[in-house]
């Protein structure tokens, strides 16, 4: 589904963007600039893969009539690179999420931004709503903190006899928040006591780990609202089969429950 979104909508959100460029220039080769803040290497290969088939599609390729300037981060917001992008005076601006697309906005009023996913662009403070965005920011949005108590109602469903839930995060961005709120609903509903843990950086996943066994939690909810953990899924599944942990998580990949023995 994230794939065809990407293929189909987002190249025709930046198709009129480019058109307006070849009118004005049409000698010039329209510029994009692509910001992520996750690395090359953690980051799921197939978002930029459908970006770019999604453009073939619609008659441009990359290094022929269009270029594309891959700027990646190192797992938390690089305001640096969105500067760069700027300073190169790209055509438009594609963000890869909510921490890319604040480096964008803050770098920038008047490039147009694409962002590709967000949990909440609104309570982000990236448009003025979804009808009328306003500024120079439009895109998708996945708006589903709801979905996270639902997660919580599933593990219950899963596993009767869960009692303590271990909540890890990596931001504090309005969505997650929001989503936070959503996970205490439900956790308060079914009787279950939390313990959130902030992740900022690959450093504090293992602590994070250590931290829920000590606490003895009977499983784990992933919010993955940021650049750390998505791109140390590897590392985090396999703390979870090491610590016995039954995960719920959701963006990735494959999303879903990722249950130990």
């Amino acid at each position: 589904m994230k794939a065809k979104i990407l293929v189909y909508m987002l190249p025709a959100l930046i198709l009129a963007t480019i058109h307006l460029v070849e009118a004005q220039q049409s000698k010039k080769i329209p510029r994009i600039g692509y910001l992520n803040d996750s690395p090359l290497g953690g980051y799921p290969k197939t978002r930029p893969e459908a970006f770019l088939k999604g453009l073939r599609e619609l008659g441009y390729e990359e290094g022929k009539n269009i270029v594309i300037e891959w700027r990646y981060g190192q797992g938390k917001p690089d305001p640096a690179s969105a500067r760069d992008l700027v300073r190169l005076k790209v055509d438009l601006i594609v963000t890869a999420g909510g921490g890319s697309t604040r480096s964008a906005k803050e770098a920038t009023a008047t490039i147009p931004i694409v962002m590709t996913q967000d949990t909440d662009p609104v309570r982000n403070g990236f448009v003025i709503s979804l009808a009328r965005p306003g500024g120079n920011i439009t895109g998708l949005s996945r708006l589903a903190p709801e979905l996270s108590g639902k997660q919580v109602e599933l593990l219950k469903e899963i596993i009767p006899g869960i009692s303590r839930l271990a909540v890890l995060k990596s931001s504090d961005l309005p969505a997650i928040v929001e989503a936070l709120r959503e996970i205490e609903l439900a956790a308060g509903a079914l009787g279950l006591k939390l313990q959130v843990l902030d992740v900022r950086g690959p450093k504090d996943i293992e602590p994070a780990f250590r931290a829920a066994t000590k606490e003895r939690a009977d499983a784990a909810l992933m919010l993955m609202g940021g650049p750390v953990l998505k791109p140390n899924r590897t590392q985090i599944l396999e703390l979870a089969v090491k610590s016995r942990l039954p995960v719920i998580y959701r963006m990735w990949k494959q999303a879903g429950l990722f249950a130990t023995a």
